[in-house]
């Protein structure tokens, strides 16, 4: 019979690979610092004597781009929320402590360099950035995952997508200064996919059938934490159009590298569960192309990007 394991006894199994994958991300992290890499001879006050009132022709970011920019520092914000819910679940004890720690230093560090940019370049209304930022950290974010390994597998998909939408935030925005600000934000993010990557690896390893089933629930059920920023859906239509993100580079360029890398279609299941596991995997692997290819027909045709969830 597949072995299946507690949360309490995947934690404690997993704790090695923790402890190494923590020791390799320190010694492959590169420090950067945001003061360094934020244009402050841009900024000038806003109010007083000598300010000057935002007004949106100040901008030089394209609409999609201003909105990238928007939501993916809103859902940085959230970072309260996304330390409570690793914390809870992993713990911070031992290596597992050591590392959501890490992790939360590094993330916090995004969200002020993101801002600092966006508020020097008077690329966004500060005003609204501000009322947004309080509305997001008042609703906060709750882990809809149900388990230890659903967790690990949903944050490797996160960290990946996470990593795409900034980096190519910064190729589009034509601003050498906003490139240079998300190239060693998004080189973290993909270090802490890295990271969730090998242990969902290692976990496989413990409990492949258990580990599979995980794995076919969050991919089918994922979403991005930036779901519940307000004027979501507005934006993220507008960072789809400009193909910062959207749902074939959700499939192509997170879903099946990942997928590869662990061969959760190519491993011989141990049970029926297992199995089951692996054809749901194939048959949302099919839905997402079917929706890419909707989006894509109604991008050539001039409709607009298909926003539906297939099902």
């Amino acid at each position: 019979m597949t072995r299946r394991l507690s949360d309490l006894e995947l934690l404690r199994e997993l704790e090695p690979t923790v402890a190494a994958g923590l020791s390799r991300h320190l010694a492959a992290a590169r420090e950067w610092l945001p003061h360094e890499v934020v244009p402050w001879s841009r900024g000038r006050n806003f109010s007083g004597e000598d300010g000057m009132a935002w007004a949106a022709e100040q901008s030089t970011l394209s609409p999609a781009v201003r909105a990238a920019f928007e939501l993916n520092l809103l859902t940085e914000d959230n970072l309260p929320s996304y330390h409570h819910a690793l914390a809870a679940r992993l713990g911070l004890d031992g290596a597992w402590g050591a590392w959501v720690h890490r992790w939360t230093a590094e993330e916090a560090r995004h969200a002020t360099a993101i801002r600092d940019y966006l508020v020097v370049s008077r690329a966004v209304d500060p005003v609204a950035l501000e009322r947004d930022r309080m509305a997001t950290l008042q609703t906060g974010w709750s882990d809809a995952t149900t388990n230890v390994l659903r967790s690990l597998v949903y944050v490797s998909l996160q960290e990946l997508a996470t990593r795409i939408s900034h980096a190519n935030t910064g190729r589009l925005a034509g601003d050498p200064a906003a490139d240079a600000l998300l190239a060693p934000i998004a080189a973290d993010e993909n270090l802490h996919m890295v990271f969730y990557r090998d242990l969902v690896a290692a976990a496989l390893d413990l409990a492949q059938d258990q580990t599979l089933e995980a794995l076919a629930d969050e991919v089918d059920a994922f979403t991005m934490p930036g779901a519940s920023v307000p004027g979501f859906r507005r934006r993220s239509v507008l960072v789809a159009a400009a193909g910062i993100y959207d749902v074939r580079q959700h499939k192509d360029d997170v879903i099946v590298p990942l997928l590869r890398h662990w061969r959760a279609l190519s491993l011989a299941a141990e049970s029926d569960a297992g199995r089951r596991a692996q054809d749901r995997l194939a048959a949302r692997l099919k839905a997402l192309e079917d929706t890419a290819r909707r989006y894509e027909a109604r991008r050539v045709a001039g409709r607009g990007p298909f926003t539906g969830r297939p099902r």
